[in-house]
């Protein structure tokens, strides 16, 4: 196959590796409102140490479950994972511009997100749409990113169709063409052709998984072309070649648990690449940890290495910071954050002692 796919994933990929050795970012935080927290948080995470600063409120909004960072950096998106907004059955999307100085968010505008429950928000890679999915009503929506930050109304909708769909992530392609929607109801995940310019979708393709499967979200790995969909039913990951034009091609499947495994009962939520592309990360819920996996130089495939324990329960979330050093991981149930240090030789997570309270983190996202 041509490769061309493979150096448009390195040029992105490889980028967030020039961080350099800033002091501190700005670490932003969803989570279900409650309590103890009014909306989008926002700390101080030192790049050097791990440490993190006190939380404060960035904007107030009801459940910014998952975020997205403008890759201008001067805007931050999120979903309202809410079943009502303006007398209809919908959740909401927000655009806020962004204060570096202060990590404070201003509401730019709030546009429906044509179905209850939204669970995920991802924008393409130039920054010009916004693709939501709809855990609650089964469906996708697409905005386009207009040039003051502001989102349009939805430009398209795609109900999903079939016994029990649950849309729950919407991921583009490394080509920047397509974005792949993981359906945890339907064991499917569909791929839409995306116009940017336009912040459209259009139905391509889909490929279907193992029954009782329910892929949940998507990463691709940063030098190879392929990508990986954590299962969230049957605490999987699945392997696929990305042959283009949205196709994938199921290379292996593995569990997120050791053999053996005899624990709570779990589910899988979160995956990611690191930055090397040496490693893969899976959070598992029940269990309680990360499963740590190799991936193979020139397959992509993967082999089990660790889990490590996440000091909390239900990890719904975790973030490698894009130098690679360091993963936080967010215990919903627990209302806690924990700082790994990642072992630059062996991949797995070494404990560091720190970490932080917030209230039901679901999302972490860095703006460096």
């Amino acid at each position: 196959m041509s490769f061309t796919r493979r150096s448009l994933l390195l040029s992105s990929a490889l980028a967030p590796l020039a961080v350099g050795q800033k002091k501190s970012v700005l670490l932003y935080i969803g989570a279900y409102t409650n309590q103890m927290n009014k909306g989008i948080s926002v700390a101080k995470f030192d790049m050097a140490t791990g440490a993190m600063s006190e939380m404060t409120t960035a904007a107030e909004t009801a459940n910014p479950t998952f975020l997205a960072i403008h890759p201008n950096s001067k805007y931050l998106y999120s979903i309202g994972e809410t079943g009502q907004y303006k007398g209809q059955k919908t959740g909401f999307v927000s655009a806020f511009s962004i204060d570096r100085a202060s990590g404070k968010l201003t509401l730019l505008n709030e546009v429906s997100a044509k179905g209850p429950g939204p669970c995920h928000i991802s924008l393409d890679r130039a920054g010009k749409m916004a693709m939501i999915a709809n855990y609650g009503g089964g469906s996708v929506a697409s905005y386009q990113i207009l040039a003051d930050g502001k989102l349009s109304e939805a430009v398209s909708f795609f109900q999903h169709e079939g016994k029990s769909p649950h849309a729950h992530s919407s991921t583009p392609t490394p080509d920047g063409k397509y974005a792949v929607v993981c359906d945890l109801g339907l064991d499917e995940i569909k791929s839409y052709e995306i116009d940017p310019g336009k912040g459209s979708m259009t139905f391509k393709t889909s490929v279907n998984l193992a029954p009782g499967a329910g892929p949940r979200h998507f990463a691709w790995h940063p030098k190879l072309v392929m990508g990986y969909s954590i299962n969230e039913l049957n605490s999987t990951v699945t392997v696929f070649a990305y042959t283009g034009e949205g196709r994938l091609d199921e290379m292996q499947t593995i569990s997120t648990l050791p053999e053996g495994y005899k624990g709570p009962k779990n589910s899988t939520a979160e995956v990611r690449v690191h930055p090397s592309g040496k490693w893969l990360y899976g959070s598992n819920r029940g269990d309680d940890s990360i499963a740590v996996f190799a991936v193979d130089r020139a397959t992509g495939k993967l082999s089990w290495v660790d889990r490590t324990p996440t000091q909390g329960q239900v990890p719904r979330n975790f973030f490698i910071d894009p130098t690679g050093r360091w993963l936080l991981a967010a215990n919903q149930k627990t209302n806690n954050i924990i700082v790994f240090e990642i072992d630059q030789k062996t991949g797995k997570l070494l404990t560091t002692g720190k970490g932080m309270t917030v209230g039901q983190p679901v999302c972490l996202r860095m703006l460096v």
